[in-house]
């Protein structure tokens, strides 16, 4: 597959709805409100923003005047049925830019829509249980084979073409399906239930894809977080996992503008995923190790981590396009498996480099 970059943003802001198309006394049907967040992937022209490098602050600024009407208001004076699909096609419409491959409104932290340009809708929800597992075929020493626990959370993701609907799945549908498998896995040590005597994160995904898929036949990946910075997608036929870093650092984009702050030696938090496709290890029950994953990249993140990122050599310049294709061509030989990076500067804001296939952004 060729390689695509996209840039990203997410600009939070807060308003009240009642959202009418609900059933008879259903809790959206009354007024309430959400602090929502508003985001967009595009692959923008070499040419649009104000300066090389300036393209993820230029997108975000354009998204936040395009939701600034928004923010702190009653969505229903602004359209009529404000779900979650049609505040993206709203705010889709009010951008005003080119490339713009998909739009996304998350109206909790748990809950959110994706909508492409064709009005294919990828609807999310996340849910959350505790417990214990061990993985029996680790080497020996590894310490995933001693019995511990996690905090693990899921999310079903599910796409339906949206075309003259002001809805996709309800949020509450995909609750009522995860109901029955949240009181199977909360509260228990995995391994004592059947199908998971190997609880990995990539036999947990399989096994819920198993069990949900033929009721659920819209239903497109399912995601487990094993940790707040490990887990895999599991879309009923490929496995992809990816492994969260962060890293803190200083820059100077000398191609700016004089007198623009961003050629001010300045500095970010960098919040970088990486993701790799592999195949099932019938035997570990994993793509790859996570703690590998770590270990073959830490070179490169020792490298990122605490410096200046405008010294680094062969580096154009520090802007996230630039990063992402260094970072790329340092670790290529490490990770071969590797087919995806994000790059945040700030929340949500960034941009995202992938020769594989696209997957799922994961929600903020």
């Amino acid at each position: 597959m060729s390689e695509q970059l996209f840039h990203v943003a997410a600009v939070p802001f807060e308003a009240a709805r009642r959202v009418s198309i609900l059933p008879a006394g259903h809790r959206s049907r009354r007024l309430h409100g959400h602090g929502f967040l508003a985001k967009v992937r595009a692959q923008l022209p070499t040419d649009w923003a104000p300066f090389p490098g300036g393209e993820t602050d230029a997108l975000a600024r354009v998204l936040a005047d395009a939701i600034a009407p928004l923010d702190y208001s009653d969505l229903n004076e602004h359209l009529p049925i404000p779900t979650d699909e049609n505040l993206a096609r709203w705010v889709r419409a009010h951008l005003g830019i080119p490339g713009v491959v998909s739009v996304g409104v998350q109206s909790t932290r748990d809950q959110g829509v994706d909508l492409d340009g064709l009005e294919q809708a990828h609807v999310w929800r996340r849910f959350r249980f505790e417990a214990a597992h061990r993985l029996p075929n680790v080497p020996e020493g590894h310490q995933c084979g001693r019995m511990h626990g996690h905090g693990f959370e899921v999310i079903l993701h599910a796409n339906q073409d949206l075309a003259g609907s002001d809805m996709g799945i309800d949020f509450d549908r995909l609750e009522a399906i995860w109901g029955p498998l949240y009181a199977e896995l909360d509260h228990a040590c995995l391994n004592e239930i059947p199908g998971l005597e190997n609880p990995t994160s990539e036999m947990l995904a399989r096994w819920i894809w198993d069990r949900l898929r033929p009721v659920f036949p819209q239903l497109s990946v399912v995601t487990v977080y094993e940790t707040a910075t490990a887990g895999c997608h599991y879309d009923g036929v490929h496995y992809r996992i990816w492994k969260e870093q962060r890293f803190e650092s200083a820059l100077q984009l000398v191609q700016a503008p004089e007198g623009d702050r961003r050629r001010r030696l300045h500095g970010h938090s960098y919040l970088m995923r990486l993701h790799l496709t592999a195949p099932l290890d019938e035997v570990l029950g994993w793509t790859i190790d996570y703690g590998d994953v770590k270990r073959q990249f830490k070179p490169v993140y020792d490298r990122l981590d605490h410096h200046r990122l405008d010294a680094l050599p062969r580096l154009r310049q520090a802007d996230p396009s630039n990063l992402l294709l260094w970072i790329r061509e340092e670790v290529a030989a490490a990770l071969p498996r590797l087919d995806r990076i994000d790059l945040h500067e700030t929340p949500g804001c960034g941009a995202v480099l992938c020769w594989g296939a696209l997957g799922p952004a994961l929600p903020l």
